[in-house]
């Protein structure tokens, strides 16, 4: 039976919503615990929120006069999309140039922009539901593998579009979701 209480939106966590940390830092299994210090908060998001792309491609067997006998699976997705924009964030910025290419000395920020590839890290998406349920999602091995267009205008915010894309932990998994009711204690 359908139940409109299922129906929900989602709104960035109070506090922050997007957080990231070294590869095997210590990931949580649910939605209100703690992060782990080393998780690193990257601030606002645009309105435009976060996007999930978890498309499935596929490839047709044909039989001997056309018939399509079988689907066979050729990839499977998990590309995540946002725009950070708080553009003087030191952690937004290392996640956009990487982490050897900013610094700050004396308060005067100093990035460098190269070809080297950006790390890999593990990612937190926490997020408020409707009817005070809590969302979080985990990414425990992510890569920034796009950085669309910056934009510098005195009618919009500076903002980096960034594509994450998620790969296979150990188990196989690209992410893990974790909901609940309540309030969260994040």
């Amino acid at each position: 039976m359908a139940n409109s209480a299922n129906v929900t939106t989602g709104k960035p966590m109070i506090g922050g919503a997007v957080h990231v940390a070294p590869k095997n830092t210590t990931l949580p299994t649910d939605p209100t615990t703690a992060l782990d210090s080393a998780f690193a908060d990257l601030g606002y998001m645009s309105d435009a929120g976060v996007t999930n792309d978890l498309s499935r491609s596929t490839t047709d067997i044909k039989a001997w006069g056309g018939d399509v006998v079988l689907t066979t699976q050729t990839e499977k997705k998990d590309e995540w999309k946002y725009t950070m924009i708080e553009a003087k964030n030191i952690n937004v910025l290392k996640q956009v140039f990487g982490e050897e290419n900013v610094s700050e000395t004396g308060g005067v920020i100093t990035i460098v922009s190269n070809s080297k590839e950006l790390e890999r890290n593990s990612w937190v998406f926490d997020m408020l539901l409707s009817e005070e349920y809590v969302k979080r999602v985990v990414l425990p091995d992510a890569q920034i593998v796009n950085v669309d267009t910056i934009s510098y205008t005195d009618s919009a915010a500076v903002g980096y579009a960034v594509t994450l894309k998620a790969y296979p932990d150990e188990s196989g998994n690209t992410h893990y979701e974790y909901i609940s009711a309540g309030t969260a204690s994040v």
